[in-house]
């Protein structure tokens, strides 16, 4: 009677007779069962700390974008001590914007060391007054990063003694050469209003009362300018726009920048649905 070494045995059927050398060794194919596909298993090359510790650099999406994970837009550092004009600043923020539409955001000024550096102060090329609407991020829709922008957000882009001194200051103080004024499709505030006029609602006994207050003007000159009712959300929240800038352009800080030169006041609507920004 022939006894096997038991080191040799092998269950029946787990490689097929005339199997080549070495194909019993570790594969990065799963076991194959009749009828199945190879499954692929982890490169055990690829440490997950390792992954972890690019991204927390900032480096993973450059590995990505090595290996063939698709084309990666690379924006340099900004220099805060490199002056921006207000031309140069629409053109980041449209450049940005139209990276962020097409999905290919750049997320620049994100580093660590621009976070630490930004510890020695700021210098934003650009001041946005926005909706404080969730849908409309200004760093994200423009594609920007810490210390670029210098955000002041209301509902319906309300100026009100707080927020115009916010934008005084970033003027004044910091020496910003661009205020953008970012409206919105879609605009809560805006449809509010709209509808408590046409309904001719009372007040609410709320500070809402104010943001009525305030946009009403713009619902008014809509309806002089014929727009018709079904229309009129939409087309208010263009007029509320020029509204505020005009607002601005009165303010005795932002007026004298202007006429120095030292500042340029825009108008811009965000589409939430495509991410288009147009400037007015």
């Amino acid at each position: 009677m022939h006894t096997q070494d038991s080191g040799d045995e092998r269950p029946e059927g787990l490689l097929p007779e005339g199997a080549p050398e070495g194909a019993g060794a570790p594969s990065h194919e799963a076991a194959l069962l009749p009828g199945v596909a190879p499954v692929p298993l982890p490169d055990p090359a690829i440490d997950r700390r390792h992954v972890l510790s690019l991204a927390g650099l900032g480096l993973l999406g450059g590995v990505l974008a090595a290996c063939g994970g698709g084309d990666e837009v690379v924006v340099p550092e900004r220099v805060d001590s490199k002056e921006v004009t207000h031309k140069e600043g629409k053109e980041r923020l449209a450049s940005g914007n139209e990276r962020y539409v097409h999905g290919t955001p750049a997320h620049p000024d994100q580093t660590l060391t621009r976070r630490k550096k930004l510890g020695e102060g700021q210098k934003p090329f650009c001041a946005v007054l926005s909706c404080a609407d969730s849908r409309v991020p200004p760093e994200l829709v423009f594609d920007q990063g810490l210390g670029d922008l210098f955000v002041v957000r209301s509902a319906g882009q309300v100026v009100d003694d707080a927020v115009l001194g916010s934008l005084q200051f970033g003027v004044e103080e910091i020496g910003i050469p661009l205020l953008v004024v970012l409206g919105h499709t879609k605009c809560g505030a805006v449809g509010a209003t709209v509808e408590h006029l046409e309904k001719k609602k009372g007040p609410t006994g709320t500070s809402i009362d104010a943001l009525v207050a305030a946009i009403t003007p713009a619902v008014r000159e809509a309806e002089e300018a014929g727009i018709e009712s079904g229309d009129l959300a939409a087309a208010v929240v263009e007029f509320n726009v020029d509204r505020v800038v005009k607002q601005l352009e009165k303010s005795k800080i932002l007026m004298a920048a202007e006429k120095k030169r030292e500042l340029k006041i825009l108008g811009a609507v965000y589409d939430v649905e495509t991410g288009e920004v147009d400037f007015l």
